[in-house]
């Protein structure tokens, strides 16, 4: 089952990529390379968050 918080990473997720794509592809290659390390970082950070809740769910 999908959570609201998972939705929310992957939405974050689809923006940065679209975001980084629109920059990569109207000539601002350096800043979209920059937006595209955030689709990386936010997924850690989701997964990270889902693990603390796995864990602590376990306890």
């Amino acid at each position: 089952m999908v959570k609201v918080s998972d939705m929310f990473i992957l939405i974050a997720v689809l923006i940065s990529f679209a975001v980084s794509a629109y920059l990569w592809f109207s000539g601002n290659k350096e800043e979209g390379l920059f937006t595209a390390t955030w689709v990386t970082s936010i997924l850690c950070f989701g997964i990270y968050f889902n693990v603390l809740a796995l864990k602590k769910g376990k306890k």
